[in-house]
């Protein structure tokens, strides 16, 4: 017969302690002294004791567990430039605290809001990342109604009681569009995200803004959704007129790739015809042919610092004399200039 997993009773015995004692150890409150917690931590260590999620949210009222619900098509999300970088930093801070990430893909509209509802009801998750954030955001009045604790990623245009994890892509961008003119590119593309999330509408304001400095306005500007095939129609729109763009900048990764992929098959080559930028510095920009030019973002980071300020807020660790959980400034994205822009020729 396999010897039967140790209890908090054993815990306790072990500690010389009351099992009352071990739990406050465990989860952290205070009133024990110092030495008295590291003996009972040692004491769990040495029967290899561990509480489980389910004991520890009984006696604390927490679900240990965190949500993120995600607006996009399955199909697409393995190859999202953000996401699964994303998630990965918030894992390397709830592992350590065993806590879970629950995760729900859904459509955009009613699937939405009901999935944050899902998340809410009975207490499946202790709070909520709010990404993707839009121009007039329901989702903060709604996760306000419903209590649920939330990080939004990047600040929202309107109230929010929510604390912000902030990466400012407009230095990013608006590099990007100086590297081309000092390249002599003066016909410069855009291939936009979608322009209801307020991420896509800063994207191309600085694109704008940076080319007005200059003295030039956008040789054009597509509106995609961020997907390769978005990228391929918004390239072929782009390469489709009479004055084409000498150089494009794509508002993400994904649609640059497939842009620079469907300018090859129209017969031009890249850099030496067509100059082409993108943004998330995802793993495959260093790799592809030529070497992709792009704005690296560092979506582990902002994975990781969501997940510390969602905590901190949670934990109430924030909270001194009334003041919120602060918001936190990542550093912002930077250009990283590779082999898929050039010099414009003279011929």
């Amino acid at each position: 017969m396999s010897k039967e997993r140790p209890t908090i009773a054993d815990v306790a015995t072990r500690a010389g302690v009351s099992k009352g004692a071990v739990s406050f150890a465990l989860n952290g409150r205070p009133g024990l002294a110092s030495t008295t917690v590291d003996r009972i931590l040692a004491a769990a260590d040495e029967l290899g004791w561990r509480p489980s999620n389910r004991a520890r949210s009984l006696s604390v009222s927490k679900a240990f567990a965190l949500g993120l619900v995600i607006t996009r098509d399955p199909g697409v999300l393995s190859s999202d430039p953000f996401f699964p970088a994303f998630i990965g930093g918030v894992e390397s801070v709830l592992a350590p605290r065993g806590q879970a990430l629950v995760l729900q893909v859904v459509a955009p509209g009613d699937g939405e809001e009901a999935g944050y509802r899902r998340l809410a009801q009975d207490g499946r998750v202790d709070g909520v990342f709010l990404s993707d954030l839009r121009h007039d955001d329901p989702r903060i009045d709604l996760l306000t109604s419903l209590g649920l604790p939330a990080v939004t990623l990047n600040r929202p245009e309107g109230p929010s009681p929510f604390p912000a994890v902030c990466l400012d892509d407009r230095p990013g961008t608006i590099a990007v569009v100086q590297h081309l003119l000092e390249l002599g590119h003066r016909r410069i593309a855009h291939v936009a995200g979608p322009q209801d999330f307020v991420h896509a509408t800063a994207r191309t304001e600085a694109f704008v803004s940076a080319l007005a400095e200059a003295g030039l306005q956008p040789a054009a500007i597509e509106t995609s959704d961020f997907t390769a095939v978005g990228g391929i129609e918004a390239t072929k729109r782009l390469l489709d007129v009479p004055e084409r763009p000498t150089a494009i900048v794509y508002a993400n990764d994904r649609m640059a790739i497939a842009g620079m992929g469907a300018a090859q098959q129209a017969g031009l080559r890249v850099p030496e015809d067509l100059s082409v930028a993108g943004f998330d510095d995802s793993e495959l920009a260093e790799f592809v042919h030529p070497g992709l030019t792009t704005v690296r973002a560092d979506p582990y980071a902002f994975g990781e610092a969501a997940a510390r300020t969602l905590n901190q807020l949670i934990d109430g660790d924030g909270l001194l004399s009334g003041t919120a959980v602060p918001d936190v400034e990542l550093p912002p994205a930077r250009l990283i200039i590779r082999r898929s822009t050039a010099n414009l020729e003279d011929s």
